[in-house]
């Protein structure tokens, strides 16, 4: 019984809004630290409402369009950076980074492509500029056939 009384004087004075006594600890005047202060309570659930608040970050820097390899690696160092600096929760972080890998997918085969097409236009300028001196050799040859002179074709034949 004694134990009972005991946890009864250590309880703060105070009734909470349903009118029930507070059950929490008194400290030195017999209430709780809350009843003791009643601005602090409303004080400290701002203070936890603004942590808990998700703002879109502003930034100065317009974002650059993720249209090559090098630009997603560049944003997933950028996105490694804000997460160390503590911009970025990591579990938004391991989002994101799911969205660039599948970004990097999507741009591979298109990029892919281009290379081939480029390399494809080359192949024709490479054959047509080798098929003109072929060519213009032989218009040479045939007007020095035709007007007698000596060419390699015909030094080979004496």
């Amino acid at each position: 019984m004694e134990t009972k009384r005991m946890k009864m004087k250590s309880r703060c004075k105070g009734r909470t809004k349903m009118g029930k006594p507070c059950r929490a600890a008194a400290t030195g005047g017999g209430l709780c630290f809350f009843h003791a202060n009643p601005n602090k309570a409303s004080e400290l659930g701002r203070m936890g409402g603004r942590g808990n608040r998700h703002t879109v970050a502003e930034s100065g820097d317009p974002m650059p369009p993720l249209d090559t390899p090098v630009a997603v690696r560049d944003r997933g160092n950028r996105l490694f950076d804000d997460v160390i600096a503590g911009k970025i929760q990591p579990k938004v972080a391991a989002v994101l980074v799911s969205l660039l890998n599948l970004q990097l997918h999507a741009i591979r085969p298109a990029d892919m492509e281009q290379q081939l097409a480029r390399l494809e236009q080359q192949s024709k300028l490479t054959d047509s500029s080798a098929n003109e001196p072929k060519a213009a050799d032989d218009r040479e040859h045939e007007s020095r056939a035709a007007s007698g002179e000596p060419g390699e074709a015909g030094e080979a034949l004496d």
